[in-house]
């Protein structure tokens, strides 16, 4: 009795649906907004390998081993930050940036230009924290292309999985 997946743009949601036969061609609407144009996933059933954190960074659109090597590179210097000194934890996050080739968003652009002025991290958290935490921290490095809509670099988060089993 196989479960198939499908997901819902609308929702931005993967559902699980258990099906008593095997059913390659049925569709189901989405549970939660009605929408009859889900799309089939690919579901795994086992996996091997290492567990994964929350947090991870395997939804960056960066390559993992460069990711490594630039933490590696910089385990040094952070060893060595002066926790009183803003401009040196900019530098830092400067350095990931460009070593990774990571661009970070305009809240965390806006705080570093305010760390690296001196500002206390505590007053630009205060003032800054709910922006800081409603926004995605990385856009995707731009193509030089123009006339995209504001906003369409930005990396999506992850779809939602709804932990329901759904009746195909």
């Amino acid at each position: 009795m196989p479960i198939y997946e499908f997901y819902c743009e609308a929702c931005h949601t993967v559902y699980s649906f258990f099906a008593k036969t095997v059913n390659t061609d049925k569709r189901p609407d989405c549970p939660d907004c009605g929408r009859s144009e889900l799309e089939r996933q690919v579901s795994l059933f086992a996996t091997t390998g290492e567990a994964k954190e929350p947090g991870d960074t395997d939804d960056l659109p960066v390559d993992g081993s460069k990711m490594e090597q630039a933490m590696e590179s910089l385990a040094g210097e952070a060893a060595t930050l002066n926790e009183d000194d803003p401009r040196q934890a900019a530098q830092l996050m400067r350095k990931l940036s460009h070593e990774t080739g990571l661009q970070y968003g305009s809240g965390i652009e806006e705080a570093l230009g305010r760390m690296e002025a001196g500002e206390d991290p505590e007053t630009i958290e205060a003032e800054m924290g709910d922006r800081l935490e409603s926004e995605d921290p990385f856009v995707l490095p731009s193509t030089g292309g123009t006339g995209s809509p504001r906003g369409a670099n930005r990396l999506r988060r992850p779809p939602r999985r709804d932990e329901t089993l759904h009746e195909l």
